[in-house]
């Protein structure tokens, strides 16, 4: 199992991104306490040196993490095959219940991840460096998620026995069963869809606003809506989305729409979502940072080619999720 390319992957790489994340930190540390742009100090010009470097890896190593969260499902689905019984990702998490865990912790690390390597970029376009010291306090808040992240994906890999008989996403994603993902799947379609539409729409009617108008308060809603958006996408995915690519009203695993018997469609299905989502909530978290004078011009012009982004990414996502229920003749309860 160890042995597996995926999870040599993911462990190596994690292994790699703590030893780099811990002494990031330490100099973290070391940065918001003595941190002064105005000194010409032969310790602040060491911390400049440093902090560039350390800045230029920080992307690597978090754009690793970043990526890590589709590696972990990739693999999780494709070792599913040495366990009996399971038939998709589902059934490798289900086969140690860490691996939800870790799911969730990746997602999580993801964003904040995500933005991280915004602030950064932001920063290094700055004569100034205006946020060195909130970006620093950003990546120690960030490292004992990582940490966690590392451990739960150690004890999830470690603790996987091929013998063990795991149930799969038939009986976990079932309107008939009890937990939240049953509850997912039981959700009415209609009402579903309709929530689902309706919070695309305003999404994008918000993220058109605030790309016209230079107003804080559509930027500030675009966090929220983006975060609104995430939540009402993932259930419907699990509603109503998934049963129209499988063809099977009872069939709403979100997993197996990765696999090549659906073409691979999961993957642009999550990437447009979880990039349009973090797009869209950068924008708003960026914003009272426009305060610093040196940032207005740079702020303004990457918003607006994040907002531009969020609105692409978001209609992708939108039109491949529809596809199904334009181009099928399947119906499920009524809906056609």
């Amino acid at each position: 199992m160890i042995l597996h390319p995926g999870v040599l992957s993911l462990i190596i790489g994690s292994l790699i991104v703590i030893v780099m994340m811990v002494y990031s930190s330490a100099l973290g540390l070391k940065i918001l306490k003595r941190w002064n742009i105005d000194s010409s100090s032969s310790e602040q010009l060491s911390l400049e040196r440093k902090t560039y470097l350390i800045s230029t890896i920080m992307n690597y190593v978090l754009g690793f993490m970043v990526l890590s969260a589709f590696l972990f499902i990739y693999t999780a689905d494709d070792i599913h095959r040495l366990f009996i019984g399971a038939m998709c990702a589902t059934g490798s998490l289900n086969a140690n219940p860490v691996g939800w865990y870790v799911l969730y912790t990746k997602i999580i690390v993801f964003f904040l991840s995500s933005i991280w390597i915004a602030f950064n970029y932001i920063d290094q376009k700055a004569e100034d460096y205006p946020l060195v010291k909130t970006k620093y306090t950003i990546l120690l808040f960030i490292t004992p998620f990582i940490i966690l992240d590392a451990y739960l994906q150690m004890r999830y890999f470690i603790g996987l026995k091929p013998k063990v008989i795991t149930s799969c996403c038939g009986s976990l994603f079932s309107e008939a069963g009890k937990g939240i993902a049953s509850s997912l799947s039981s959700l009415p379609v209609k009402p579903m869809m309709i929530i689902f539409y309706v919070t695309i729409g305003i999404f994008l009617l918000n993220a058109l606003l605030s790309l016209r108008l230079r107003n804080s308060i559509p930027r500030y809603a675009l966090t929220f809506l983006s975060l609104v958006v995430f939540v009402v996408s993932v259930a419907s995915i699990i509603s109503f989305i998934s049963p129209y690519f499988y063809e099977i009203p009872t069939h709403h695993c979100p997993f197996d729409i990765l696999q090549k018997n659906y073409y691979l469609i999961g993957y642009p299905i999550y990437i447009t979502l979880f990039s349009g989502v973090f797009f869209g909530m950068i924008t708003g978290i960026l914003e009272p940072f426009k305060k610093l004078g040196s940032l207005i011009i740079i702020i303004e012009k990457s918003q607006k080619k994040w907002i531009a982004l969020s609105i692409l990414l978001i209609l992708i996502f939108a039109l491949i999720s529809s596809w199904p229920m334009l181009s099928l003749s399947f119906s499920r309860d009524g809906v056609w």
